[in-house]
């Protein structure tokens, strides 16, 4: 039987603890599964954010989208997940990454490494974590090389692929979208790598971009302007686009866990109210 379907949308935007329990309030009334909070300076600083979050609301879990394990020190993210866990309510979904956005990491006076310091780094945080007896809390892992896909594959209940790679040489952590077939070899090769576990793990992709219309024209038009390379109906099969009429979208994300076995799609605070149709009409 296939997985069923959870939708969380990663909430991006800092707020007032009025506006930001009303907007969590507004994600548990659409239907979201999962509200969650990135790792990015600028941006809401994750665990006090979910606390709140959770004291808003009744249902939906809570969780970071992603971590990013350089600016943690694994000992005392334990301590923090461990506290964000009780005051959740056990509510609480550990997303982790490496980082990707080494401007940021500039900002804060840390070092941002190679590609293998950066999952070297992950991969101690993970174990640190998995070592304490209180932070057993789902473990989301988000990545698309072969070393992120194998330590997802040995630890993570949540495999979280990556619909974009990041431009190379860009310290802005500028992304490009990958092609439908490029994310099947990557969602494969995290299949061989957990051939032999004993359950297996949920499945999650970040959507970039959503819109119901019957004209997806004008939504397309930035992304075609960044990238000449695109014709528009290429730009429709990215798998990190959903643009079209409700029927086009629900039958668009039946076609991911169809093709990917995902089943949990993410999408960012723009496009929260945009998904709600698609989530009631897979609910009904």
């Amino acid at each position: 039987m296939p997985r069923p379907f959870r939708f969380g949308v990663n909430l991006l935007t800092p707020a007032s603890a009025g506006e930001w329990r009303a907007k969590c309030r507004r994600a548990e009334e659409l239907g979201y599964d999962v509200i969650l909070v990135p790792d990015h300076l600028g941006m809401p600083a994750p665990f006090p954010a979910l606390v709140a979050a959770a004291g808003a609301t009744e249902r939906p879990r809570l969780g970071t989208f992603v971590l990013n394990a350089g600016f943690w020190n694994p000992t005392l993210l334990a301590r923090e997940v461990a506290t964000t866990a009780a005051l959740t309510g056990g509510r609480l979904e550990l997303g982790l990454g490496t980082g990707y956005v080494q401007a940021e990491h500039d900002r804060a006076g840390l070092p941002f490494g190679s590609p293998r310091e950066r999952v070297d780094h992950l991969r101690r945080t993970v174990e640190e974590l998995r070592k304490s007896d209180e932070c057993r809390v789902p473990l989301l892992i988000g990545g698309n090389g072969d070393r992120m896909l194998r330590l997802t594959a040995e630890h993570a209940d949540i495999a979280a692929f990556t619909g974009a790679r990041l431009v190379p040489d860009s310290t802005e952590g500028r992304l490009e979208p990958i092609s439908a077939a490029e994310l099947d070899e990557r969602v494969g090769r995290y299949g061989e790598f957990a051939a032999d576990r004993a359950e297996a793990a949920e499945r999650n992709l970040l959507i970039q971009l959503v819109a119901v219309t019957e004209d997806p024209g004008p939504v397309l038009a930035p992304i075609l302007g960044r990238r000449p390379e695109l014709t528009p109906e290429r730009a429709l099969a990215l798998p990190i686009v959903l643009v079209g009429t409700l029927e086009e979208l629900v039958a668009r994300v039946r076609g991911l866990r169809e093709r990917y076995g995902i089943s949990y799609l993410t999408v960012l605070e723009p496009s929260m109210e945009a998904l709600a149709p698609v989530i009631a009409a897979l609910s009904a």
